[in-house]
């Protein structure tokens, strides 16, 4: 098989407000720390609608949580990611014409990703209305080795003209967030939030720093424009906003090039916003653009590297696939201070806020490709632990932590907490999630360092919050994933993730005090032996619902007790149902929203013996809509478990191409970053079957009879293992590292510098 494609790109572009704010979000430029909405830098008419944000991740502000009563708890405030100032406008005249896509004749035009390059592209061949052509590419990067980087570079070419051109680029302080109040998954009202601090020009660049309304937080912008042809321009600054008009003669074939450079910097990192900006700014003016360029090349090469995924026999699916990947890497915080929101920073969908998505979604893609990003995003979790336990302390507990059902600080935000704080399932998914990158990468500093403080303090919330009934371990008055199915007992997913997390609890205790390490943790939060022996106990005796004449696992225990939801009788017009039903009616009926039980079946296998998982599985497709993003993808990886490859196949081309076909239709608010790590999982953890245990890697790999073949590798404890898969047999080959246990079908092997074939069943 030849390299795979690396380029996604559309031609022609379509100019309706719900194509652009889609190529926005498609388009968009990021790194984990920026994210840059690809908007036209011209900008549009008036009256078009548009989402021109900026995004630093975890950066935020405060506002007003609106409560129709004040009960005890309830949350009155929140936080929100901020759209920050407008660093990408840029304006061309030729003459007294001013370019614009809405206006003359695109005699062509595309946009492109270059996933290898790691930049975007857009090409406009244009006529004005009086006959000038030219031809306009600009490229834009989010730089992955100075985080605090974004460039554009604007080319014009004048084709058929002499005259002048001029360019004025912008740097606007005064902005405002999204706002949509139709829409459950967007802010409702738009709030500004960033007022003027401080603008100056130094060095020809010009600096903006703005503060937040509530949180005490600032943030500061730096731009500085670099034209290839002398001009002799100034900075100008106009209240919050600068400006610089460039302006050039230009003959028939000539080009000219603007390189605009765009830092970021902000208090939660800097002591100084203006001193570190600067100092930024300096950094990036150090190189040539074109060394950025290659220092993000080589970044990518050996991410690509890291996580190679090729699939024979269908190159669309291939560009999807590694579309996901890609956008996965963009949304990766990278430092202590931030997460994953659940829209990455592609757009403000979900106010910027980071949910269990990370830890049961996204995570298991970095455990197996670049762990070093995992161990970052548990840092977040540990710096926000405090949060938890002052969480777990506004609702009554009085011992452990319980983290937030959607948060930015590590505060809660959620308003409604029927389907938001009652989720107490984050609890498990985060100790789950801290094992899980264990046992792929046997790293035991990060448990001694600060994922055995989190796995106690979590176990100790399930001590608190649960209580003994007929000598059953209970967990009343949650939510589990499903979210038409709210506040019930002895949700069968919480349970399961609460016995997981307990038992591991007492192995992580032992393993410490084995390994002398305990001591440390004992002195900072007490843990005793007798709370190791309740959290086994508890483990030992924990209530999973089972239904004896259906043989599943009920999702809850009043579950099968209501009517089932007539699915085939709903308009497919009234789907996503929460948009169109109240929730209560949602409540009263067996209606899943998104996997729940089956996702347990997933993570949690061992619990549960295949009889039940199979029975389970068929009798939850039938009423699962779907209308989470999360879904499909856990579908497809459990019919693979099932050997139900064509159900897994449907599945799984529904989570691949979810953004860039825009099947959920809200697309425009930003990308689903669930969804694409469940999507790589639909491969790797699905069709390979792969699953990591404390005795090695297990595979069960199958093929959909759409494809020829499929190959992807992934990191091993400190090992690099290579898995290609056949019509008619897996081959496992060891690219580096020590030798390691594999087990293919139940069948152990030695996994040592000559690779292994093993016939598919």
């Amino acid at each position: 098989m030849g390299k795979t494609k690396q380029v996604y790109e559309i031609n022609d572009l379509k100019l309706n407000a719900e194509d652009l704010m889609l190529c926005e979000t498609i388009f968009h430029n990021a790194n984990g720390y920026i994210g840059v909405r690809s908007c036209f830098e011209e900008g549009y008419p008036d009256g078009c609608d548009s989402i021109r944000g900026t995004y630093i991740n975890g950066f935020y502000d405060i506002a007003e949580m609106k409560q129709a009563e004040r009960l005890c708890g309830l949350i009155e405030e929140k936080q929100t990611m901020l759209n920050v100032a407008d660093t990408q406008t840029i304006l061309l005249y030729l003459e007294d014409e001013r370019f614009s896509m809405f206006e003359g004749t695109v005699i062509s035009s595309r946009r492109w990703l270059d996933m290898e390059q790691g930049i975007t592209g857009r090409y406009v061949h244009w006529r004005s209305p009086s006959g000038r052509e030219i031809e306009l590419t600009v490229k834009r990067m989010a730089s992955l080795c100075q985080l605090s980087l974004f460039t554009i570079e604007y080319r014009v070419k004048a084709l058929n003209f002499s005259g002048r051109v001029k360019l004025v680029s912008r740097h606007l302080g005064e902005v405002m967030n999204y706002s949509n109040a139709n829409d459950p998954r967007t802010a409702r009202e738009s709030v500004r939030y960033l007022y003027p601090e401080k603008a100056v020009v130094k060095d020809g660049a010009s600096y903006l720093v703005s503060r937040t309304s509530r949180s005490g937080l600032e943030q500061c912008t730096g731009v500085k424009n670099i034209l290839s042809k002398p001009c002799g321009s100034e900075v100008r600054l106009n209240g919050h906003s600068a400006e610089e008009v460039m302006e050039v003669p230009v003959g028939p074939g000539e080009e000219i090039v603007l390189v605009k450079y765009s830092v970021f910097a902000d208090s939660i990192r800097a002591k100084d916003c203006l001193e570190s900006a600067v100092a930024e700014m300096d950094k990036a003016l150090g190189v040539p653009l074109d060394v950025h360029y290659e220092h993000q090349r080589s970044y990518l090469e050996n991410y690509w590297d890291n996580c190679m995924l090729e699939i024979d026999g269908d190159e669309e699916l291939n560009i999807a696939v590694r579309y996901n990947m890609y956008q996965l890497l963009q949304s990766a915080g990278k430092d202590e201070y931030c997460n994953i929101a659940a829209k990455g920073l592609s757009g403000e969908g979900y106010e910027g806020h980071y949910f269990w998505d990370t830890e049961m979604y996204i995570e298991p893609f970095f455990n197996l490709t670049n762990p070093e990003i995992t161990r970052s995003l548990i840092s977040f979790r540990y710096r926000t632990l405090d949060k938890a336990r002052e969480n777990a302390r506004l609702l009554g507990h009085k011992k452990g932590a319980l983290y937030p059902w959607r948060t930015i600080a590590g505060s809660e935000c959620s308003g409604y907490f029927p389907s938001g704080t009652a989720g107490y399932h984050i609890n498990g998914d985060i100790a789950s999630s801290i094992i899980f990158y264990y046992l792929a990468t046997g790293d035991f500093e990060l448990i001694a360092e600060m994922g055995a403080e989190i796995v106690f303090e979590t176990a100790r919330l399930w001590i608190d919050m649960g209580c003994y009934s007929d000598g059953r371990f209970m967990i009343n008055e949650v939510t589990g994933p499903d979210e038409y199915t709210c506040l019930v007992n002895n949700n069968y997913y919480t349970n399961v993730s609460a016995q997981f997390n307990l038992k591991w609890a007492s192995r992580l205790y032992h393993m410490l005090k084995a390994s002398g390490r305990l001591g440390d943790i004992v002195d900072k939060i007490g843990i005793t032996e007798e709370e190791i022996k309740e959290f086994e106990r508890a483990a030992d005796h924990m209530y999973l619902p089972y239904d004896e004449k259906l043989k599943i696992n009920p999702q809850d225990d009043s579950f099968l007790q209501k009517k089932v939801w007539d699915l085939s009788g709903t308009p497919k017009d009234h789907f996503p149902l929460l948009l169109h039903y109240h929730p209560l009616t949602l409540y009263r009926h067996q209606v899943c929203k998104q996997a729940d039980t089956v996702l347990a079946h997933f993570l949690f296998e061992d619990a549960q013996d295949m009889e039940t998982i199979r029975n389970s599985y068929y009798y939850y497709e039938k009423i699962t809509t779907h209308d989470s993003s999360l879904s499909t993808a856990i579908f497809s990886i459990m019919a693979s478990k099932l050997g139900d490859v064509d159900r897994a196949y449907h599945y799984f081309g529904n989570s691949a191409k979810l953004d860039l076909f825009n099947t959920h239709k809200n697309t425009k608010d930003g990308i689903h970053t669930a969804n694409m790590g469940g999507n790589y999982m639909a491969i790797v953890y699905g069709f390979a079957g792969l699953r990591i245990k404390e005795d090695g890697c297990h595979f069960a790999p199958l093929i959909p009879k759409q494809w020829e073949g499929y190959r992807f590798k992934i990191r091993y404890r400190d090992s690099s293992l290579l898995v290609e898969v056949g019509r008619t047999e897996t081959r496992f080959t060891l690219v580096s590292g020590r030798p390691q246990r594999i087990f293919v079908y139940g069948r152990e092997y030695e996994l040592k510098y000559t690779p292994i074939a093993v016939p598919m069943r």
